[in-house]
């Protein structure tokens, strides 16, 4: 019992974080830019 509840815990984060990673590239964020272009030394996007 106690395998499951663990594996459905990791499940969820598992499932938030993709979520959160899909939210911020529709908003034309990435892992190497924040977002940020004044402290981005590649130019605005």
């Amino acid at each position: 019992m106690g395998t499951v509840v663990v594996l459905a815990a990791v499940v969820v984060a598992v499932v938030l974080a993709v979520r959160s990673i899909v939210r911020d590239k529709k908003q034309g964020k990435s892992i190497q830019c924040g977002g940020d272009c004044r402290n981005c030394g590649k130019g605005c996007h």
